[in-house]
Order: structure tokens, then sequence, then C-alpha cells
């Protein structure tokens, strides 16, 4: 049942088993999961709505692109490779901080479901107390704004994964070094029994052999050379503490426990005992103390007596409270003077060897409230002055070295930034070259040290982006031109070329075709160097643009719609919030359109948003079984449409059942449940819009169950209501029914209607033969360089034709940009088969990272691993 449905969105789409390609068939899986797409797609259409934008010439400037404050190897498959290879043999405490590095790897690939895995693994295969606190509080950091889903699955009776605080006290083992005098214990003076402890007026007697067990110090007294051993009295009034501490230390030495004690007098015991070097007893009262911290001014009361008597289960205690209260705790001077002013050893009570962890976590929260800040400096320093290993030091020097630039801090940012790139981060070039220029050096030095680069390295994007600003004129498009071909990821050659067009475009005409799109996917946005809000641009222009009534809106956005613009859907829909209409149901339809362009936070923002606009009960149970269905709690959304069913029969209920019941039912027979709730969803009353998509989708459920007649009918009634994509499984028939040039002629009107075409051309490409094939995906490259189907088809036609370096070139082209299973799937099996066998395994290794569960993948990585040399 999980194939019933195909997406719609510019997700790619899934290679079928009939294409003759053998190489194509290394891979037969599904798409990992964990696959993301950068919404650099959306930024490209952003950046052609503002190159036909009338706005005065002198804001058309764009900003320079930003040094970005990440991880950046020049060859991240290596690393990664590197990293794997690490975990295999590495000793358990080694395991969270390779972790951690294979997040700030997919960090700087903007691979966000991979780095949420990443921490994920760093805090399942944390080796110490302090790094599971570390990494679960992190993990709860990286949750914000989930309590909407943590509340709906309660509502279903289950409970949401919590990163909730850890006891402490039962997961730090104690470290307690007793023996040397525990062992000779038994010798002492064996004529005195007792010893009477003198405080101020008050005698203590106790067991002079069990006080003498505390510690060392202790033994050398009552039982060594000092005249204390011949003593049965002796005087403690000058060592702070008072008669009920020392009687609770006498019931300590004899029961081997402390009971019920006052704060304060525990307080005062841990520090005897840190004097005295009692670690049993300090232990026991620093796990007494921590069991009584619960907010942060508990926290802040005892901090300092954890650093200063060395209770590292008090500390860490202490420091849990305050990482579950970020972003907020670091409002609180108090926390911020404990947490950036901790020196070397204060760390190492709190955290450990886990220094470089926290630091990364901390300045990670700083940096996201404010770059500039002497905060983040203040952290990113603690973080260079924990880092250990080379790669380590390398991404603590890069980013402290970002935030030295921001804050233009030009010396101190320039000798970070040579200390990045001797430890081996070339991207840190870039800063220095900013810097160079920065200080008055001619572009022509800059432009000769990434000339330098360049010729040095395996050239990326990024290279030539930063060589542009050097350079004018046609040498300046000509290398924006380069790194787009490069890294299509990369916005700033978009917005350059976009603003260099805009100033030929005719102003009026421009101001006609102002898209709001912008506004919907960051309500916040602002434009020429965060100068000017993009809503307030908008008000400035809407005078200029004809006002739609309601129904005229409804009419645009049915138009648009169907001719596949989303982007322009999404403006229509916008202007239509602004109205008095029902906005629930806008807010729903908004969410459909941003998940198939790919910005799933912006969806989950819309489906909240149409949630807490919802016009009834049965309304908000279907957009809280979208939320929980999107966030992988499948069902539970079942569940939600089960209930919004039993209030009202209404479309939307019907649809969901079926999408959900289709996405977490494996037993096939399930089909003709689903046929049953689409019909009733189509009985129901909606749009045509929505009832299009049921019956696109009821078509796909036929095609799956063979019933080839009903599927045709179905497409064929979504096309007379001009569901376009309809044209699509239509196609899909025509093919079943072994007519290939009906099935690329259905496919041919759907790529002339549809205004984002990019997947219509990638489907028709299956439909065609080779030459007509390799144009269709050289298209589908040019359109959305995102889309990585077409550099596996091209790479296995010359693997085929026996051009084995160039099939391997054409995978770097786009693994360059994209960690994509499939890409470095393909790219080992060409390896192995070339013999190139160290080239197989990095890339086994690499893939590995990306999906550890792979199946194909894991038994390619066993068989090249037992060829390695």
């Amino acid at each position: 049942m999980k194939n019933f449905f195909p997406s719609e969105s510019c997700k790619e789409t899934q290679l079928n088993a009939f294409n003759p390609q053998s190489w194509l068939q290394v891979e037969r899986g599904k798409l990992s999961k964990f696959s993301s797409q950068s919404s650099s797609s959306i930024l490209i259409q952003e950046s052609r709505l503002l190159s036909i934008t009338a706005i005065p010439k002198s804001l058309i400037k764009v900003p320079e692109p930003p040094i970005l404050p990440f991880f950046k190897p020049v060859d991240y498959v290596e690393v990664l490779a590197q990293i794997h290879e690490e975990l295999e043999s590495c000793p358990p405490q080694e395991r969270s901080n390779l972790y951690l590095l294979q997040f700030q790897v997919f960090r700087g690939l903007g691979e966000v479901k991979l780095m949420q895995r990443s921490l994920r693994l760093a805090w399942q295969r944390a080796s110490t107390a302090q790094e599971k606190l570390i990494f679960g509080a992190w993990l709860k950091y990286e949750k914000q704004g989930e309590e909407l889903i943590a509340d709906l699955l309660a509502s279903c009776g289950k409970c949401a994964q919590e990163f909730g605080p850890i006891d402490i006290a039962s997961q730090l083992s104690a470290d307690l070094n007793t023996s040397s005098y525990e062992a000779v214990v038994m010798e002492g003076n064996e004529t005195l029994k007792t010893v009477i402890f003198r405080v101020g007026d008050e005698k203590i007697v106790c067991d002079r052999q069990k006080i003498a067990g505390l510690s060392a110090p202790f033994h050398a007294m009552l039982n060594g050379c000092f005249t204390e051993s011949l003593q049965e009295d002796i005087d403690l009034s000058e060592n702070n503490i008072s008669p009920s501490g020392m009687r609770l230390i006498n019931e300590f030495c004899m029961t081997g426990g402390l009971g019920e004690i006052a704060p304060n007098l525990l307080l005062e015991i841990l520090i005897f005992a840190n004097k005295f070097c009692c670690e049993r007893l300090k232990d026991a009262c620093g796990r007494k103390l921590a069991s009584l911290v619960s907010s942060r001014d508990d926290a802040l009361e005892l901090i300092d007596y954890a650093l200063e008597e060395n209770s590292a289960v008090l500390a860490a205690s202490c420091l849990q409270v305050f990482l579950h209260e970020l972003p907020d705790c670091l409002n609180d001077n108090r926390v911020l003077e404990i947490l950036s002013g901790a020196n070397r050893q204060q760390r190492s009570i709190m955290v450990g060897p886990a220094s470089f962890s926290l630091y990364c976590f901390l300045s990670e929260v700083a940096m996201a409230l404010d770059p500039r800040s002497d905060t983040t400096a203040c952290f990113l320093e603690r973080l260079v002055e924990s880092a250990e290993s080379g790669r380590q030091r390398m991404l603590a020097c890069h980013q402290l070295g970002c935030v030295r630039l921001l804050r233009k801090e030009y010396d101190e940012a320039e000798q970070l930034f040579e200390a990045a790139v001797n430890a081996g981060h070339v991207y840190s070039v870039a800063g220095l070259v900013r810097l160079g220029y920065i200080k008055g050096l001619k572009k022509l030095w800059s432009y000769d040290k990434l000339n330098s680069v360049i010729s040095s390295f395996t050239p990326l994007g990024w290279m030539y982006q930063e060589r542009s600003l050097y350079c004018e004129g046609d040498k300046r498009w000509e290398d924006l031109e380069k790194a787009t071909e490069l890294d299509p990821t990369l916005t700033y050659p978009y917005m350059y070329r976009a603003a260099s067009l805009m100033r030929k475009q005719n102003v009026q005409a421009a101001l006609a075709e102002i898209n709001q799109a912008i506004l919907t996917l960051s309500p916040d946005y602002r434009m020429f160097e965060g100068r000017v809000a993009a809503s307030q641009l908008r008000t400035l222009v809407r005078e200029h643009v004809e006002s739609w009534t309601t129904a005229d809106c409804w009419l645009q956005l049915y138009d648009r719609w169907s001719s596949v613009d989303d982007i322009g859907s999404l403006s229509v829909i916008y202007q239509m919030l602004e109205s008095d209409a029902a906005k629930g149901v806008l807010y729903f339809r908004q969410s459909l359109l941003l998940l198939r362009l790919n910005c799933p936070e912006a969806a989950m923002r819309s489906l909240q948003l149409a949630r807490q606009h919802a016009s009834s009960e049965h309304e908000r149970l279907v957009y809280e079984g979208w939320i929980l269905y999107d966030t992988g709690h499948c069902e539970e959304g079942l569940r939600k449409a089960e209930e919004s069913i039993s209030l009202k029969r209404s479309f939307e209920a019907f649809f969901l059942k079926a999408y959900a019941l289709a996405d977490s039912s494996h037993d096939p027979s399930c089909s003709s449940t689903v046929v049953s709730l689409l019909e009733d969803a189509l009985k129901c009353p909606s749009d045509r819009l929505r009832k299009g998509q049921a019956l696109n989708n009821l078509g796909s459920v036929y095609v799956d169950c063979e019933e080839l007649e009903l599927a045709a009918d179905c497409y064929i009634n979504a096309l007379k209501i001009r569901h376009t994509r309809a044209h699509q499984g239509l196609a899909r028939v025509h093919f079943l029914r072994n007519d290939k040039n009906a099935a690329y002629h259905e496919m041919t009107k759907l790529i002339e209607k549809a205004r984002n075409n990019a997947s219509a051309y990638e489907k028709r490409s299956e439909y065609c033969e080779r030459e007509l094939t390799k144009a269709d995906l050289e298209m589908v490259t040019r359109l959305d360089p995102l889309r990585v189907y077409p550099y596996r088809y091209r790479a296995a036609v010359l693997m085929d034709s026996h051009k084995e370096k160039e099939a391997i070139a054409e995978l770097s082209r786009a693994i360059s940009f994209k960690a994509d299973l499939h890409l470095l799937h393909l790219r080992a099996a060409f390896h192995e088969h070339i013999g190139d066998v160290l080239g197989a395994l990095r890339d086994c290794r690499a893939a590995l990272s990306v999906d550890p569960n792979h199946q194909e993948m894991l038994e390619l990585h066993s068989r090249v691993n037992s060829h390695e040399p």
C-alpha cells in the first residue's frame, strides 16, 4: 500500500523496474526517509520574482554571501567515510564525539534530518552521564515548538519521546580511590578503640578505625606518626564543622549512608569531606544535594559549592537545569557568568571530558540568538580551548573566526581563519580573502588566492562564488555560472543574476507580476541587506496591483493550481488570507503547496495555523490528523480522521483516512477499503481542486490493483475538472497497456500545461528512446539541478558505454552538493566494477553514514570490505 499515492511534490520520482539500464537496478530500494532536498529551488523562484519587481535602482544591491560558520570539508565523502571507519573500531567513550563531528558535516551540507539523526546517535551512544545530559538537552532544544505534537499524541494515548532530565546521581558512577588507606586501616593503634572529637564545647565519641577509614589524611592522623595517633581527645573546632555535622559524619562511618539531612548541613559536610579527602563521604553528600536541585535558583545556589568542592555529581545536576532551560537562561547574567567564565578545571568538574560537546551546543544556541553577541564569542572561545583533535580545532577556529568577522574584529578573525586553514579547513580561505580585501589588499591578490585554491583542490561551487566577488563584468558572470553548475544549492549566484536582470525590466510590467510567496515561506523575511521588510515592500506596491474579489481569487487559484504553478497559487492564497474568507481551509491549502515545494517546516507552520483557525471541531480533527501524519505518527493520524468522521462525514476526513490507511497498512487486501474511503470522499461536498486530487489517488489505487480501465476513468474524470497532474497517471496506464507512444504524448500534454514541469520531463523520459530520454533529463537538470535521477541515468548510460571515468565523474557532480544514498551506492558499485576497492569502500562507508540500515548497502560494504588490501 505504500506506493498507492505517488508524490506530487518535487521529490525524486522512483525508478521503475522496467528501466532497461542494468546499472540503475543497483538501487531497487525506496528512497531513504533521511534524504532531504535543499530549499534552493524556492530561492531560485524568489530570485526570479525579484528580478522583475519594480524597486528603485539605489536599492538594487545584493549583499555578499556570508562566510558560513560550518564545517565544510573539500571532500565530505572522505570525511564521512573516515568517521564511519573510526566508529567501527573506536572505544565506546569516543563514539559521541564522532557522531557530533558527523552532525557538523551534515550541517555544512544542509541535511537537517541527517543532522538530527547524528545528534540522536550521539545521545544514544553517550558513555558518560554528562554526555547524556548534554545531548539530551540539545535534542530537547531542537524539538522546541513541538509541544502541540506531544499534546496531540497524548490525546491519542501515546507519549511522545521526551528528552527530559536524567537522574544524574544514579547514572554518574562514583570513581573513588580509597584502597590505599582502607587496605591498611587495621594496622593502626590497636590500644585506642575510640577517639573523641571536640567541636567547641561538645564532644563526639567516634570509632577510631571507622574514622581512619574515611580518608588517607584521617588514617595518617589517627594511625600514623602524628601526635594525634596517641591522643584520645582531638580538637576539631578550627575546621568549620559543627557538632551536628560531626555526629552525622560519625553516623556515616557506622552505617555507610546519610539519612534525611538539611541542605545547610549537607554543604557543611561536603566542604569538610573535600578538605580531608573523604571521597566516599563527599560523593554521598554530592548525591544528596544533587537530588535537591529542581530549579534554576537551586542550581545557581549550589553550583559554586559544587565547583569549589570538586563535586562532579552536584555540578552536573546544576548544569542540567541550565541546559534544559535554553535559550531562556542565557538572559540570566548569573548563568552566563558560570557557563562562560568556567576555567578548564571547573569545566572538567561539570562535564568531565565532554567540554567540547558542551560548548558546541552552547555556541549553537547563542549563534541562533545573536551571532555578534559577547555571549556567542565567549562560548566559542571556550570551544577553541576545549578542542582536542585537529578536526575539532578547525571547526572551533573557523566558527569563532566567522563571529569575529561579523563583529569587525579583523585581526583576531584573521588569526583564527589562518589557524583553521593550517588545521586543514580549506573553506576558511574565504574568510582570509574577505579580510585581505577589507584591509586594503587589491582585488587581484584575492582573485589569485582563490585561483590557487581552485587549482590545488577539486573545484567546488563556493570557490567560484568567492572568486566572483573580486572580478567584474563577464568574468563575474562566468564564475557565478560555474558556481551554480558545481553547486546549485548556492543562492547568491541566482540573486546576483536576478538583480542584474532587474535593471533591464519594464517596471510597470514587473509590478503586475509581484509574487508574495516569500512572505508565506518566511513571514519575517527582510530584503536589501535587512533594510526593508518584504511585507513593507508589498504594501508600497500594492496600490499598483489590481485588487481581486473573493470570487476572483478562487478563480485565479483554480487556474494556477491547474497549471501546476505552486508559487503563483501561494501568492493567491496569501491575498485571500487578508480577506474575510475562512482561514482554516486556506492555511491547509497553503501547507499542501509548501509540501510540494519541499518546505516541510513552513508547511507544518501553515498546518498548525489551519488547526488554530479551524471553523469546527471535525475540521480541527482533520488538521490534527495531518499534523500527526506528517510527523511520522500515521496510526494516530488515522485515529483523528475516524474521530472527525464520527462527528461529520466530510471530504477531508475520508481523504485523510484513505491516505493514512494506505501508508500504515502492509496488507494488499486493504486496497478495497481505500477505494471505498475515496469514493466516500468524492460523495462529500468539496471543490474541484481537492476532488481532482482524490480522483487521481483513486486512479493510483486501481493501477496497483491492475484495474486499468477503472484507473483510466478516474484519471480522465480528474482531467475533466482540470487536475492537470492526472496526465501522469494516465500516461502510466498507457504504458502498462504497452502503448509507450501514448504515454509519451500524455506526458507531453502535462509538460505543455504545467508551469513547474521538471518532474514531468523526468517522468516522460521513461517513455521514450535513449536520445530523447537524455534530452528530457538534460532539461530536468536545467530546470531543477537538485533532482538527482538525471545524474544517475546519465552515469548508467556512460557505464554501459564503457566510459567508466566519465560515469563516475557524472555521479561526482551531484555528490559534491548532495549527500544522496543512491548516488553514493551507484558510485560505489562503479568503483567495485573497475576494481577500485578503496574508492568503493569509501563510498560504502559514506552511504552508510547517510542510512546505516540500508540492506543492499550493507551487503555491498561487506563484499567490498572483504577485498580491502
